[in-house]
């Protein structure tokens, strides 16, 4: 018997679950000014995070999706992709959109019910937030085509949870990435959790990076509580996409350590002890500890920056709560390239109704 095929994949890490190294350090982060930019914006995510959830309970906001446990792996993605890259978000990474350009208050407003906030200018041609599960993926394959059609030397990088990936749009993804060598990168946010489905019993395979051997693409898996090497991971896949070699995909292991969405309660279906456990893995305390024991950071530093974030927050909010309401025509201006006659009739009517002291008995 001939093995005419054989695959390994490999998993990286940098710093332990305690902030320790674990082997010697790429030479940028010999340096502290990458690291702690990260950490800066690390910090300024998962207070963000917090703030919004405050919004929520306090009906200023509508159900929202946290990012606790992933700020890692937007804060890379949001660094490294280049401005013409195109972005194809899912719900998670509000983040990483921002740290593309979005305005925090615009941001906010989509969390609000208003979908200005999922067409900002700002966002240029990245994509809007994707709820139906692993659609993105297919939505990306299809921006990385236009790039190949093109010869522009531009990368489409794409998100989604670990459940996403029993999708069969995700597996038809990755199919079609490597038939046609496209420029495209598949982040898998493997947060352990696909609501109240755990990642034992998501699939069978050991590792979720795997299932890019059977498109005949790269596959790799990463601490995504590490930033260092989740740095590593994104610049090379980005480097290979952008160098015509075709796609990657990687596993980024991390941990939702907030409830699926603010209408969940995940105490219903893991453990405390489990949840404790990740805490201990989480990635903003880890790089702070390394940053510490480097002489990189201390609590002076920390204390300014968190107030900072706060006022920088504060402003954000002031933005979305003083948005004004759209006009009432945005009802019927987005449905058609034309509108048709009969509903340019009820929009005309429905704008006469809403003035002061118009007829409401039309």
């Amino acid at each position: 018997m001939d093995t005419v095929y054989t695959a390994e994949i490999h998993y990286s890490s940098y710093l332990s679950e305690s902030g320790t190294a674990l082997q010697k350090m790429p030479q940028w982060a010999e340096k502290p000014e990458q690291l702690v930019h990260y950490y800066r914006n690390m910090v300024l995510a998962r207070q963000l995070d917090n703030k919004i959830i405050a919004l929520q309970r306090t009906g200023q906001i509508g159900t929202y999706a946290s990012l606790l446990g992933s700020e890692a792996i937007d804060t890379v993605l949001g660094e490294l992709m280049l401005k013409e890259d195109v972005l194809v978000p899912y719900y998670r990474n509000h983040a990483l959109q921002m740290l593309r350009g979005l305005p925090m208050g615009e941001m906010l407003s989509y969390w609000g019910g208003d979908e200005r906030g999922n067409s900002s200018p700002a966002m240029a041609e990245d994509f809007p937030n994707a709820v139906p599960i692993a659609t993105q993926a297919l939505h990306a394959t299809g921006v990385a085509t236009a790039f190949k059609i093109r010869s522009e030397k531009r990368v489409a990088v794409t998100v989604c949870g670990d459940g996403a990936t029993s999708k069969g749009d995700f597996m038809e993804a990755l199919n079609v990435a490597g038939a046609w060598q496209l420029p495209v990168i598949f982040i898998v946010n493997n947060n352990q959790w696909a609501i109240s489905v755990p990642r034992s019993i998501q699939c069978g395979a050991a590792t979720l990076a795997q299932k890019a051997i059977g498109a005949g693409i790269r596959g790799e898996q990463v601490d995504g509580n590490d930033v260092i090497a989740m740095h590593e991971s994104v610049n090379e896949a980005l480097k290979h996409a952008r160098e015509g070699k075709g796609a990657t995909l990687i596993e980024a292991i991390s941990y939702r350590l907030s409830d699926h969405t603010t209408a969940d309660d995940a105490t219903r279906y893991r453990s405390n002890d489990e949840l404790k456990a990740a805490w201990d893995r989480e990635p903003v305390k880890r790089l702070q500890t390394y940053l510490h024991s480097q002489g990189w950071w201390d609590e002076v530093q920390e204390t300014a920056w968190q107030n900072e974030v706060s006022q920088i927050i504060q402003k954000g909010v002031d933005h979305y709560l003083a948005m004004p309401p759209q006009p009432i025509e945005n009802l019927f201006d987005y449905l058609y390239a034309e509108l048709p006659e009969a509903l340019q009739e009820q929009r005309d009517k429905l704008i006469r109704n809403a003035q002061p002291g118009g007829s409401h008995h039309e």
